[in-house]
């Protein structure tokens, strides 16, 4: 069931972090690879490391997710690669900004590059990907939403570990690619596109205070951050391949228990 030999996967922003993550155990059982980036020098650093690791073949491509010319741009190349495109985990986002996190802080600029680099480039990429899926009749979706958008957060451990809070535009944006996620499942169902979510908790990528970390881990059921390197994989895997064939329209908390344990 979750053998992926012959499929061409795409992981955006998949250079470091959970992206490489998912596009790493997507190759270790035997997909094919498209990396992104917007810094082609990146993707194709990383399509090669993961080609050598796991002897299949690997592509890097630029992607700005907030142009719509670079996305069908993009969508086009990806698909002219091998021919069709199996598996999308759509994994862009960030674009916190300079500014404050609190709103009555936090830049208008920032607040807009937010929704437009989680949300409405995710749109983008599932339009222009979606439509070659559609044609041939086949695709995994995984859209990558956050516990941000479904749970209120206590700002109270931000301030304790004096870390920037996190902003209300990234719950908004994370918000709607879960509501995407289960419209758009609907939309591809005729079409034989299976579209689901993953939304992480709070993963520890080492660049976190000390505090904040005891703080975020008391406050979770299992007790610990995600674990980047192992506690994403299982989870892409699973909607990834053939196990998940009869699942459409989820969204996977992958958290540790945090948003259910308040």
């Amino acid at each position: 069931m979750f053998d992926l030999k012959g499929r061409v996967a795409i992981v955006t922003g998949a250079v470091a972090g959970l992206g490489r993550d998912m596009a790493e155990i997507l190759a270790k059982y035997g997909s094919d690879i498209i990396i992104t980036s917007r810094q082609i020098e990146k993707a194709n650093q990383a399509a090669s490391e993961i080609e050598g690791k796991y002897s299949v073949k690997a592509l890097g491509l630029s992607l700005d997710v907030t142009s719509c010319e670079s996305v069908e741009a993009f969508a086009k190349n990806a698909m002219e690669w091998q021919g069709h495109i199996d598996i999308l985990v759509n994994n862009s986002g960030g674009g916190s900004g300079a500014s404050e996190g609190h709103i009555f802080d936090r830049a208008y600029k920032d607040i807009f590059n937010m929704i437009n680099v989680n949300l409405t480039g995710t749109i983008f990429v599932c339009k222009a990907v979606g439509a070659y899926m559609k044609s041939q009749k086949y695709g995994k979706i995984i859209n990558i939403g956050s516990i941000a958008g479904i749970v209120g957060r206590d700002r109270r451990m931000y301030y304790k570990a004096n870390k920037m809070e996190q902003p209300v535009d990234y719950a908004a944006a994370k918000g709607g690619v879960i509501a995407l996620t289960r419209d758009l499942a609907a939309v591809m169902a005729p079409y034989g596109v299976n579209v689901n979510c993953i939304s992480p908790g709070g993963f520890d990528k080492g660049e976190l205070p000390p505090e904040f970390v005891r703080l975020y881990s008391d406050r979770t059921a299992l007790g610990h951050m995600g674990r980047i390197g192992s506690d994403i994989k299982g989870a892409a895997l699973f909607l990834a391949s053939d196990a998940s064939d009869y699942v459409t329209g989820i969204n996977l908390t992958v958290d540790g228990g945090f948003s259910s344990w308040q």
